[in-house]
């Protein structure tokens, strides 16, 4: 018997870094031990108040039932408590906090809750592959919206308002943005704000990045005067508080919006495992040494990074945030593709290229800072290595 795939799915792929990492894994079982610096997993753990909050929990008898899928009140209490302190961004926590099974789930969420056949949805390129992905599974029509380094990685919104907007209803937009690392001031999220009001069209800003090597002030869409009409924002414990494993995140916003999602959440999912709320709970109330020594390994590591792409012959700013580091590939190769395939197989180093965030992203690598010194280093000794071997060759 053959079983036909769904139409909704002929314009998905399977996730690049799904198809990578079966390809990596073969290479390790041929005794190539690959390291990878692609995925940005924290390989870090949780504050150990954390770990313990859900042993603590998990060992009640009472805590193993089916949970609410608003979640329970002390954890909305939290992510709202966290929003205040850290964003300024008052939120009542019964009706404009919804948690989620991590951020990537609520993108497919906030798709099939408000996007249909006849809509069309901004995505941004480059950008995350999940905003398209969960455009062509609700039936809405992706559309590109430049970002390049011309630019500083943002939106021209100027050129983006003359074109036909009359049939998109909504729009992917994420700063600190990944992959580049730019982070977006006060001012152009006030002009955002703006422009989505002057055109009717849902902001979803997704900001899992604001406390990764972030020197100002962490920034939410919702601290904008007026956003609370155009804007819902995706957040996350994921990098945050290296809870990546974990599934916890929240999407803030207009109560009635969060209903219309819960209504859709509802019949695809279930609530988060109360332990695991109750953690995230510790979590969100650690104070700023948890951030300020998180960002100390990363700073650590992005120096070796950075010496990594000196040695490809990589340019890059040193201003970026997040958890990867983006850079121009060097000239001699036709695209990020061909550096990152150079680097696997010869030096046994995975590498993202950028082309897999969009077009814009053809001519960029991308490294994950997920690792520890000790590997970095053990890539940068394998990758001058593969140089000197190339480098005998051609003598």
């Amino acid at each position: 018997m053959q079983v036909s795939v769904a139409s909704r799915l002929q314009h998905t792929q399977e996730y690049y870094f799904s198809q990578k990492l079966r390809e990596i894994d073969g290479l390790n079982k041929a005794g190539k031990q690959i390291i990878n610096l692609g995925i940005g997993s924290p390989d870090m753990p949780p504050h150990p108040n954390v770990v313990a909050a859900l042993t603590r929990a998990a060992e009640l008898p009472n805590t193993h039932a089916y949970q609410s899928y608003k979640g329970v009140p002390a954890l909305r209490q939290a992510m709202a408590g966290w929003y205040q302190r850290q964003y300024g961004v008052a939120l009542d926590p019964e009706a404009e906090i919804l948690p989620l099974l991590g951020s990537k789930e609520g993108i497919i969420h906030v798709s099939m809750t408000f996007l249909e056949a006849g809509d069309e949805v901004l995505i941004p390129n480059p950008g995350y592959p999940a905003y398209r992905a969960a455009a062509h599974l609700s039936g809405a029509t992706p559309l590109d919206y430049d970002l390049t380094a011309e630019n500083n990685w943002l939106p021209d919104l100027e050129a983006l308002g003359q074109r036909d907007l009359s049939r998109v209803k909504l729009m992917w937009v994420n700063y600190p943005h990944m992959p580049t690392g730019t982070a977006a001031d006060a001012a152009f999220f006030t002009k955002l704000v703006a422009f989505a009001t002057a055109h009717n069209i849902l902001l979803v800003h997704d900001n899992p990045y604001s406390f990764i090597l972030n020197t100002e002030q962490p920034q939410s869409l919702l601290a904008v005067p007026g956003a609370r009409e155009v804007v819902l924002e995706l957040n996350s414990l994921s990098k945050s508080h290296n809870m990546a494993g974990w599934r916890v995140g929240l999407l803030a916003g207009r109560a009635d919006l969060l209903q219309e999602v819960l209504r859709f959440k509802s019949n695809l999912d279930s609530g988060m495992f109360l332990p695991v709320q109750l953690a995230a709970v510790e979590a969100l109330n650690l104070d700023e040494t948890w951030y300020q020594e998180l960002n100390a390994h990363y700073r650590a590591r992005r120096e070796l990074v950075f010496e990594l792409l000196d040695t490809i012959g990589c340019s890059y700013d040193r201003n970026q945030v997040g958890l990867f580091v983006w850079a121009p590939i060097p000239a001699g190769y036709a695209d990020g593709y061909a550096l990152s395939d150079e680097l696997l197989y010869n030096a046994s180093v995975f590498i993202t290229p950028g082309g897999i965030f969009g077009s814009n992203g053809n001519n960029f690598i991308r490294v994950s800072l997920c690792q520890t010194k000790e590997v970095l280093q053990a890539a940068l000794g394998r990758i001058k290595q593969a140089q000197q071997l190339s480098a005998s060759a051609a003598d």
